[in-house]
């Protein structure tokens, strides 16, 4: 135990003088359990050791992928923790504990007065498993850095976030004041290709390479694991990443790519969807409800433009950036499809179509409700400056 606390202790000096993530002030920390779920490397860690640095009650941070939970149960170790006058666990990494559904349901049933925080992998299915969580728990997803964030941790310009219709009805005067707290053109580039990660301040020269071992990270050690995937999976799971980053946006012929990478059509559409919840991929569909894997989606984008980036640092396509950014954006806090007219459609109400300067009403001609979100400064009428849809949370 004294190991335990210990460690605790020392993990939470390290997040003195941190910004917070946009997620902090939305949680309901009073909830008896709570699950954050997300892609490694967006803050999670950071997040509940600065819940930690400010309740009253004593509370305690434990890694799951500590050696010490390879011999110990989780339930066993808060009894002895709860003994000692400890109320809070947070515990951390949930997803590589492999007693996590099951001890986190007896934890909820067994203590009335504890507050159990916990982290995982977005791949985490909360209600699968031995225990359904889905009913006990609070779940929340971090995401990666909006471009509203980025200048808050980069550049220490801390502006509120904003609602998607004033954005619609004020932009022409919402971002000339806006614009003048920032370098537009360099601020929203450096975001583009070395923003949406928080450890991007700690080493922009390896930036890239940490991108790709998380990615291979999540693939083998979150995805694989927990889905018990053969390792031939796996492999063609990589391969089909790699088809995908030379040619996204990627309009998907599954019948295709099953022959190309000799592998059948319904596994082909199930690694589609293991990347899209890991956060690897965002699948664009025509419906965002009740749909199933199975289901062929309208479009295949990198979850974040960073990874578009990374793939091609040298040619990447500003036409797949630009959507890349729109699409990772608004769904995060909107419903986000494929639209008949138009690149995309938000909410079942707004269309947009997203591009250049020079990008005309032409393919929204007479669609009510239709927008263009475009690579520009300032804007006007309803050619709106894409960057403001990084001010959305």
């Amino acid at each position: 135990m004294e190991i335990l606390i210990e460690k605790s202790e020392k993990k939470a000096k390290l997040i003195s003088g941190k910004k917070r993530r946009y997620l902090f002030d939305q949680i309901d920390w009073s909830q008896r359990l709570i699950v954050i779920l997300g892609y490694r490397g967006t803050g999670k860690t950071t997040l509940i050791l600065q819940h930690l640095s400010v309740i009253k009650e004593k509370g305690i941070y434990l890694s799951m992928d500590d050696l010490y939970f390879e011999t110990h149960r989780l339930v066993e170790t808060v009894g002895k923790l709860y003994d000692l006058g400890y109320r809070t666990f947070l515990v951390d990494e949930v997803h590589r504990y492999g007693w996590w559904s099951k001890d986190l349901k007896q934890l909820y049933d067994d203590y009335e007065d504890i507050k159990v925080i916990a982290t995982g992998s977005s791949i985490l299915n909360i209600s699968k498993g031995s225990a359904d969580l889905s009913r006990r728990a609070a779940i929340y997803y971090l995401h990666g850095l909006s471009f509203r964030e980025y200048l808050s941790f980069q550049k220490n310009i801390n502006l509120p976030p904003l609602k998607l219709e004033d954005i619609l009805n004020n932009h022409h005067v919402i971002a000339p004041d806006l614009v003048d707290s920032f370098n537009y053109n360099k601020d929203f580039q450096h975001y583009l290709e070395y923003g949406f990660y928080p450890f991007f301040m700690e080493a922009k020269q390896t930036y890239y390479q940490k991108l790709l071992e998380t990615i291979n990270l999540v693939i083998d050690t979150d995805i694989a694991p927990f889905e018990d995937l053969q390792h031939s999976t796996t492999r063609t799971m990589k391969k089909l990443l790699y088809v995908l980053s030379e040619s996204v946006p990627f309009t998907p012929n599954i019948n295709k790519l099953s022959d190309k990478l000799e592998t059948p059509r319904n596994t082909i559409l199930r690694i589609l969807d293991f990347l899209d919840k890991a956060q690897i991929i965002q699948l664009l569909k025509t419906s965002v409800k009740g749909v199933s894997y199975l289901q062929k989606p309208e479009k295949v984008y990198l979850q974040n433009t960073n990874f578009v980036y990374m793939f091609s640092p040298r040619q990447a396509n500003v036409g797949n950036v630009r959507e890349t950014f729109f699409l990772n954006q608004l769904n995060v806090v909107h419903e986000v499809t494929s639209a008949r007219f138009g690149d995309f459609m938000v909410d079942a109400t707004y269309a947009f179509e997203v591009g250049g300067p020079s990008k005309t009403n032409e393919q929204i001609r007479g669609v009510p409700n239709a927008y263009l979100a475009l690579h520009i400064e300032s804007g006007n009428t309803n050619r709106i400056p894409l960057w403001l849809f990084g001010m959305l949370y």
